[in-house]
């Protein structure tokens, strides 16, 4: 196991089916085929996806935005981020994509509860988001709400380039907001 893994010991699908059955919030990607869950972050700031704390040397701070430049910080209250570092890092891991920042709203927030990710309950390190919040969403989960057109505004300085893999770029760009 990894050194940044918070329970040795633990094999990474018993640690996912154990976050999942404790509550912790989980994120399913297009189609609903995958999960992906995180422990709470070092002090007590966790959520939907993610290792457990930001790793010296990840990949994030190389990582650009979706017009090219330095990927912005996205949020730390509430802390948010595949690394929990703020921001809409990646890496290999992140199989939910977790790169597109968003300004959530009722209508995303109430569109993504209906399919199984309810990013409103507090939970064990985690606060729930309220409209108005900034939050690291998975990719492929703002492209579905913006097919069924409940997707938030993006945050384009502090979305990650990576997010046009699984959305649309032009309407990530379109859908600027503060």
């Amino acid at each position: 196991m990894k050194a940044k893994d918070r329970r040795p010991g633990l094999g990474s699908a018993f640690l996912v089916a154990a976050l999942l059955a404790s509550g912790v919030p989980a994120a399913r990607g297009a189609g609903g085929s995958r999960d992906c869950a995180s422990p709470p972050a070092a002090g007590g700031s966790g959520g939907s996806c993610g290792p457990s704390s930001a790793n010296d040397g990840h990949p994030g701070s190389s990582q650009r935005n979706l017009r090219g430049g330095e990927l912005a910080v996205c949020s730390t209250q509430p802390m948010t981020g595949w690394f929990r570092d703020g921001r809409c890092a990646t890496d290999e891991q992140d199989r939910g994509s977790h790169t597109v920042c968003a300004v959530v709203d009722d209508a995303f927030l109430s569109f993504t509860r209906d399919r199984g990710n309810d990013l409103v309950a507090p939970r064990e390190g985690f606060p729930g988001l309220r409209a108005g919040d900034r939050w690291c969403l998975c990719a492929a989960r703002w492209e579905e709400a913006r097919v069924a057109g409940k997707a938030p505004r993006v945050v384009v300085e502090a979305t990650n380039e990576a997010a046009a893999r699984a959305a649309d770029r032009a309407a990530l760009l379109a859908a600027a907001g503060p």
